[in-house]
């Protein structure tokens, strides 16, 4: 994948599929330090010993659509080809944690691309789903959370044209603003 934020949109479409009701989305960026460490938590259903294990194979899925699982596999070497570190961690009925922390001074590191598309899109195909979105950078931080949004806006659904609209342009503002006010081309 060409931008960490298809990756994201793999990993919590996992969570989605295994019946989240809540998904947080947090990247931290150290500039002092090269890294942007990006975990996704959710309370799905969690898996197995067994089934974390094989999470990480690239022929393994619990899927029945298709007969490979990319999403894990792609996220871990994504982190690891820029010198940095994948975990996760999963409680059978309870939930799932991955963490990567990637190196951003390495040639292989991609850019986080389009979040704000990638979050506003989950947002629209799952309005059943709360979302909560972690930019940090540094010692700045922007916190975006559905459940706020959903108990403004009681009489339209979160899924609405307008209401997507607006968490877009609101991440992508608030996020730009992190960097200094930077088009997304600018960021990392």
């Amino acid at each position: 994948m060409r931008e960490l934020s298809l990756n994201i949109l793999d990993i919590v479409e996992n969570s989605v599929s295994a019946e989240a009701s809540l998904v947080s989305i947090e990247l931290t960026e150290d500039s002092h330090l090269n890294t942007l460490s990006v975990t996704v938590i959710d309370n799905g259903k969690g898996m197995t010993q067994e089934e974390l294990l094989k999470a990480k194979d690239p022929f393994y899925t619990s899927g029945t659509t298709r007969r490979v699982g990319m999403g894990i596999p792609l996220f871990k070497m994504a982190a690891e080809q820029t010198g940095g570190t994948f975990s996760i961690h999963s409680v059978d009925g309870k939930g799932t944690l991955i963490n990567a922390i990637f190196k951003t001074d390495s040639l292989n590191f991609k850019p986080v691309g389009d979040l704000h598309a990638t979050v506003s899109a989950l947002v629209s195909a799952n309005p059943y789903v709360d979302f909560v979105l972690k930019y940090s950078v540094d010692n700045n931080e922007f916190v975006f959370d559905t459940r706020e949004i959903k108990q403004k806006s009681e009489e339209i659904p979160v899924s609405s044209p307008d209401i997507v609209k607006w968490i877009r342009d609101f991440i992508e503002q608030n996020v730009n603003n992190l960097y200094g006010g930077v088009t997304d081309n600018e960021n990392t």
